[in-house]
């Protein structure tokens, strides 16, 4: 076989027409060989390639001839010095860290690991087995694809409504989605699921990790796997277990025309990554990539014992973004997914964890930096799950501009209010408006919050009503795992219920969340499922359930189906509505001559709040008036934008109450628009309300009144009513 010397960029298999460029970053090693094997069931690689171009720590060559579709791997030499930080074992087969194509998942042997497993000195032992026949291969790729005219959307960010899904479990039991084709990328093309999405009104798909992940070892041996995948090995490999196609490669295509799709139907694709950390644990971990590749560079370890990695994320190790070349492949991944397979935006999983630099979390890191200035990066959608399980690491409200955050802080409150915990309102207030108090001293405005009151790890919207307590019992781990502090209200028993009562008060409950959610300043989040009530049993850990536990149950009963249609409605009144999604913070006071303050909050006797009042720990009804007329923005065409004034009333107590409707002057006349008690059987009688006059609002319910400024009247307030 001929060997070319090649070149040191790109990194990666590059097939360029005539034959595949390789190169592979290692500071620390002392020769690479790279392994071509005939398949991806090999045992043995049928060539071995010693890589003699070293060129600025990167090892490469070039092989004329070599066709897309070959199954590779990496040798890679060095010390085997744990206490110093090495741990080097050729012995290994190792992963391409930017293989854009894995073959296949990891068959579980004590040879994946690179210490001999039960020896007394522990991972200071060397093991020599070869574990060729049981790592997955890496696969060179054709990455030629017709994308046409496909382009990120850029969907503005006040207008964004995201959804939070698993490509497998959201068509894994969808009986209009081809049985063959089912779980897949190929599943999210069929028109079944483009038109719910489209019917719901959502704008943005959020996809749990579809990077190349590993399924641990202990979960395996219990029967289960990783089903979540926040346990990345390929950071630039589409998972080929979500493949429809069994043909080696050919995924990634199946990718890219999932996202072609997506944006011909005007929806953006954003990616969860999992930068963070790695699936090779801590130093009793396998040695899979970048353990073989370089320990030293791509990770955190204890200054004081290099033998031991510093864990941010809780799961054994933490990637060294300090190292210029760890940065460098979460940059190239990053533009990668965006200039090759065209997706929006990403969510960072454990963000906090990529700002430590020394120790804290920094917001002047150089990944920050970096992103800041990239021309491609910067223009898309990022967002930080704002928290690592470090000291330190919760940091709602202190990331840089450009970046929106999962405001957990939104989930917390929203959840314990809807509950009836006293003390909220203050908190509340700030969080129904746009977290200012996070947010505007940065620069940042009110899309920078990202609100849901669940998401993929926790209680399901239906079990957040209906358990108290978690139910983790098949994840294996006697009910351990998981968070107890949920809060969450069983509605009076826990699980299942036939009680009337309990299961039209948790009906109830789901449509307050919903309210909520979508009458909030910011950027709304609903996680797959919630729309209609799916429930996981309980289980508020589900990440090793790739089971029914998990996966859609598409068989909606008329609840289910009644709660769909009401959220269907509450995103299209969203969308018709810009005072429910302003790009600017409120400022409590008249605005250009409008009638009354742009916002202002009512006691339920119709008075305006006062400190006293937010501070009372009995408070648990109010109301705020959200100024149509008093919209400091313009639209795409520079026009003044003016709304409806609306008034929403919440009344977390458990006893009915009046509330005396505003009026600010004389004929003021209010038409109801929303009650989450009332349903098709108890339907409103009056929809019209003098101001001075009282609305009586039952217990755990939320209503929305409406003053027009305009010349018509939005059919959508009447339709809601009609839909529940």
């Amino acid at each position: 076989m001929r060997v070319w010397p090649g070149k040191p960029y790109p990194l990666g298999a590059t097939w360029n027409g005539e034959g595949v460029n390789f190169a592979l970053f290692s500071e620390n090693a002392t020769a690479v060989d790279l392994c071509l094997f005939d398949g991806p069931d090999s045992t043995t690689e049928s060539f071995r390639v010693r890589m003699e171009e070293r060129t600025d720590q990167i090892w490469h060559a070039y092989l004329p001839g070599l066709w897309p579709g070959q199954h590779y791997g990496y040798r890679v030499h060095g010390p085997y010095a744990p206490e110093e930080g090495h741990r080097f074992n050729p012995h290994k087969l190792l992963i391409d860290p930017y293989a854009k194509s894995i073959a296949g998942t990891i068959k579980w042997s004590d040879a994946m690991f690179g210490y001999q497993i039960g020896a007394p000195s522990g991972d200071l032992s060397f093991d020599t087995r070869d574990n060729a026949g049981s790592i997955p291969k890496c696969v060179v790729i054709d990455q030629a694809f017709t994308w046409g005219g496909d382009r990120q959307l850029n969907t503005p960010w006040d207008r964004t409504i995201i959804y939070e899904m698993h490509v497998k479990g959201f068509t894994a039991r969808h009986p209009d989605v081809p049985q063959d084709t089912r779980g897949s990328y190929a599943a999210l093309t069929t028109p079944a699921v483009i038109d719910h999405l489209l019917d719901l009104g959502i704008t943005a798909v959020e996809l749990l990790p579809v990077h190349h992940f590993v399924s641990d070892k202990h979960l395996i041996d219990r029967g289960l796997n990783n089903y979540w995948g926040y346990n990345s090995i390929g950071f630039f490999a589409p998972d080929i277990r979500y493949a429809r196609s069994p043909v080696r490669g050919r995924h990634v295509r199946e990718f890219k025309t999932m996202v072609k799709t997506f944006h011909s139907a005007g929806i953006e694709v954003i990616l969860d990554v999992v930068y963070n950390h790695t699936a090779e644990g801590n130093h009793l971990g396998p040695t899979l990539c970048f353990r073989g590749i370089d320990n030293a560079a791509y990770y955190k370890l204890v200054d004081e014992d290099r033998r031991y990695y510093m864990d941010y994320t809780g799961c054994g190790n933490t990637l060294n973004v300090t190292h210029p070349r760890t940065l460098q492949l979460i940059m190239d991944s990053l533009r990668y997914w965006v200039m090759d397979m065209h997706v929006d935006g990403f969510r960072f999983d454990l963000a906090s964890a990529l700002a430590r630099e020394l120790h804290a979390v920094d917001r002047l890191s150089a990944f920050f930096d970096i992103l800041h200035q990239d021309p491609v990066l910067s223009q898309v959608k990022l967002i930080a799950e704002p928290w690592d399980v470090g000291e330190g690491g919760y940091q709602v409200g202190n990331f840089p501009v450009g970046w929106a955050e999962w405001n957990g802080k939104y989930r917390d409150v929203i959840r314990r209010y809807v509950k009836g915990d006293g003390g909220q309102v203050a908190e509340l207030a700030y969080r129904l408006t746009g977290s200012s108090d996070l947010y505007s001293t940065s620069g940042r405005r009110p899309y920078a919050s990202v609100n849901f009151f669940t998401a993929h790890d926790g209680f399901t919207l239906h079990d957040l009503v209906s358990y108290d307590n978690k139910h983790n019992e098949a994840n294996g781990e006697d009910n351990r795992d998981g968070t107890d502090d949920n809060a969450s209200w069983n509605c009076g028993t826990e699980g299942p219920a036939d009680d009337p009562a309990i299961v039209s008060l948790r009906a109830r409950q789901k449509r307050n969340f919903f309210a909520l959610l979508l009458f909030s300043q910011g950027v709304p989040m609903i996680c797959g499922g919630d729309e209609f009530g799916r429930t996981q049993r309980g289980n508020n850990n589900a990440y090793c359930q790739d089971n029914e536990i998990s996966w859609f149950d598409w068989k909606l009963n008329g609840a289910e189906r009644e709660l769909l249609t009401f959220v269907r409605k509450l995103i299209e009144f969203r969308k018709s509505h810009p005072v429910l999604r302003r790009r600017l913070f409120f400022q409590g006071r008249h605005i250009r001559g409008s009638e009354v303050k742009d916002l202002s909050w009512f006691r339920p006797d119709g008075k305006e709040l006062t400190d006293e009042d937010w501070n009372a720990g009995y408070v648990r009804s109010l109301s705020l008036r959200l100024a149509g007329d008093a919209i400091t923005e313009t639209d795409d065409k520079g026009r003044t934008i003016v709304d409806e004034t609306l008034l929403i009333l919440l009344n977390a107590h458990h006893e009915p109450l009046r509330f005396t409707l505003p009026a600010h002057k004389r004929g003021v006349r209010w038409q109801l628009t929303l009650d989450t008690s009332v349903t098709a059987t108890n339907g409103a009688v009056r929809i019209i309300f003098k101001g001075g006059e009282q609305y009586e609002l039952e217990a755990r319910s939320l209503a929305v009144l409406m003053i027009s400024h305009k010349e018509r009247r939005s059919l959508v307030s009447r339709d809601l009513l009609d839909s529940l």
